[in-house]
């Protein structure tokens, strides 16, 4: 089956992206949001997103025009009724998503494939709760959309080999490199690089290191673009900590017990840069550190 028209459920940091990249490739774009406000203010930020590209010459004028022109905002999920593939990224809780889809199944057109674009929570669990066990798969896109390369693409228990190769090639034809994971907590990039945020922040709690010095010593030391607190806020600390608890609930290990300094900071309602505060308070000119 060949895709042609694409739909997205939440229109926040990675349903815009997905949008984005999807509409570069030429695929028509229905996204939506609770409402149709959000809907409209996330294609400004598609539209923003696509400047910059263009100041940058990785995009001509007429492709972002013409990319602009094929995403549609709603706020109804009636609007998929067209869709070939509709892809979920609402946020991480698996309540949320469930609802989501129970909603979502009825309005779909019969041949419809379904994908969720969580970063840890079972395949297989949410297939069950739709029609369609066999057509729905889990496609983890990773932040931000536009930029990053990979796409993690998992099956379910039901899955079936047509639905994984249909969208391992609309993977591809979105300009990224897909890598296959099987259905088990965090997947593959989350199950090892969630459990080095945990432990930095350990480090933090424990006083080992400050924000600065925990930072400084990962990209200088071992060489990473940005340190681990950093890249905490960057994520949101409130899925850092979603993604923790799914490790811990579903592999019974202590070691993926998440900080209680994590659990402090999302309890303080500091989320990192969404909220202006994490482990660096971004009110400022400058990020400064809040430990």
């Amino acid at each position: 089956m060949a895709l042609k028209a694409i739909g997205v459920i939440g229109a926040g940091q990675m349903g815009n992206g997905i949008a984005h990249v999807c509409a570069l490739a030429g695929y028509d774009v229905v996204m939506s949001d609770i409402s149709l406000e959000r809907a409209k203010a996330a294609l400004e930020v598609i539209s923003g997103n696509m400047d910059r590209q263009l100041a940058k010459d990785l995009i001509s004028e007429a492709d972002r025009d013409a990319a602009l022109k094929r995403i549609v905002p709603t706020d109804d999920l009636g609007a998929f009724h067209e869709s070939d593939l509709v892809i979920e990224a609402a946020s991480e809780n698996e309540t949320v998503k469930k609802q989501i889809f129970t909603t979502l199944c009825p309005k779909l057109k019969e041949s419809a494939l379904i994908a969720s674009n969580t970063s840890s929570i079972s395949i297989t669990r949410l297939a069950a709760i739709t029609d369609r066990p066999e057509h729905f798969m889990g496609v983890h896109f990773m932040n931000p959309v536009p930029v990053m390369k990979l796409v993690e693409l998992i099956r379910g228990i039901a899955t079936d080999e047509g639905t994984y190769q249909v969208i391992r090639e609309f993977a591809v034809n979105i300009g990224k490199t897909p890598t296959a994971a099987e259905d088990f907590p965090a997947f593959i990039v989350n199950r090892i690089l969630l459990p080095m945020i945990n432990e930095a922040v350990y480090t933090l709690y424990e006083g080992v290191g400050s924000v600065e010095a925990i930072d400084t010593a990962m990209r200088l030391g071992a060489n990473h673009p940005m340190g681990p607190l950093q890249l905490a806020d960057f994520i949101g600390l409130d899925t850092c900590l979603a993604i923790m608890q799914v490790l811990h609930e579903g592999l019974a290990d202590s070691k993926y017990r998440p900080c209680p300094l994590l659990v402090k900071y999302v309890e303080a309602g500091w989320l990192g840069r969404k909220t202006k505060r994490g482990f660096y308070d971004y009110r400022g000119d400058a990020p400064v550190p809040t430990r």
